[in-house]
């Protein structure tokens, strides 16, 4: 028996080092393209988006709060930076920061907010971009409502705000001021088969012609709302490949999207105003960090990963996305 559990062991210990030394693996060779590697004091980073005037990535923390990542001009490729903590929220404490929107006409951060682990509250928060101060927080779903899971944010023109329910797949819609104000739900939102609602609409983004689109993650389904005409809901009809796991998404232009999730980036175009779209072009990133949301910085699209490796620093990672077909 001891032989038997010594042999046993021994391989497991080594099945264990197979995934570690491929990590290992991919950490220390040279990246395809540029990145952005910045030290934490947390292992999990959900969404990043660069926030020009201010030359620095905000980034959310699983763990709830916001940090910011300067960068400084004349940043040397190689170097690592180091992650501020700008927001520790206590009226959300015990909740994850998730979505992140930079809304610069008002000056301010939009941040999603939820319980990961018993999906009982939901909410969305603003803090101005100078001062960090809270400018609302608005509680979107409670213990005594279905469960619900805020995973992202959007703001129209007006400064309206739009946040993504995860778990429920509807979307909720809050006022410029905080004010709650309704919910967009559409039997398009909820798929056949149960498993595929287990993680439901996420990547939300406002285009400048008057609607929203929206991916649903487990399907991959892409959907345009039509703000202008009573939030009508049409599934995009996309060719070319896949959006299955879809998580954030990043409007490049009028006329193209970038889908983070997993494989790493999916670039999407489309020439109708939205009402089909085709994927015609791929970017395969880290795929052991995760890559959970894209931004642009400087005309180049970035995907933000999941995963910090390192301890006690741990170093994440914020990728440069080559396309190619």
């Amino acid at each position: 028996m001891a032989i038997c559990s010594a042999r046993t062991l021994a391989v497991l210990l080594l099945l264990s080092a197979v995934p570690v030394a491929y990590i290992i693996s991919l950490e220390i060779a040279p990246p395809a393209t540029h990145v952005f590697h910045y030290h934490s004091s947390g292992f999990l980073r959900e969404c990043a988006k660069w926030d020009a005037p201010n030359r620095r990535f905000l980034v959310s923390f699983l763990e709830g709060g916001v940090g910011a990542v300067s960068v400084p001009e004349g940043h040397s490729p190689g170097a690592v930076l180091d992650e501020s903590v700008v927001v520790r929220d206590p009226d959300v404490a015990g909740n994850a920061s998730l979505g992140l929107t930079i809304d610069h006409p008002r000056n301010r951060l939009l941040v999603a907010v939820a319980d990961v682990i018993g999906n009982r509250y939901s909410a969305v928060a603003a803090y101005d971009l100078s001062t960090w101060q809270r400018l609302f927080l608005t509680k979107l779903s409670g213990p005594s409502d279905e469960k619900s899971f805020a995973d992202d944010v959007a703001v129209d023109a007006e400064g309206y705000i739009y946040v993504t329910d995860g778990k429920a797949s509807k979307i909720w819609k809050v006022s410029p001021e905080g004010e709650f104000l309704s919910i967009i739900r559409d039997p398009l939102f909820t798929p056949k088969e149960w498993y595929k609602a287990l993680v439901g609409l996420n990547g939300i983004v406002y285009h400048p012609d008057g609607y929203l689109i929206v991916i649903h993650t487990f399907t991959g389904n892409l959907f345009k709302i039509d703000l202008a005409n009573g939030n009508t809901v049409k599934l995009i009809d996309v060719t070319g490949g896949s959006l299955s796991f879809g998580d954030g998404l990043e409007l490049v232009s009028p006329t193209r999207l970038v889908v983070a999730g997993n494989p790493s980036g999916r670039l999407v175009e489309s020439s109708d105003g939205w009402k089909s779209a085709s994927v015609v072009a791929k970017f395969k990133g880290p795929a052991h960090r995760l890559a959970t949301a894209a931004t642009v910085k400087d005309g180049i699209v970035y995907l933000n990963h999941m995963f910090g490796i390192g301890y006690p620093k741990k170093k994440h990672a914020i990728v440069e996305a080559v396309f190619s077909s």
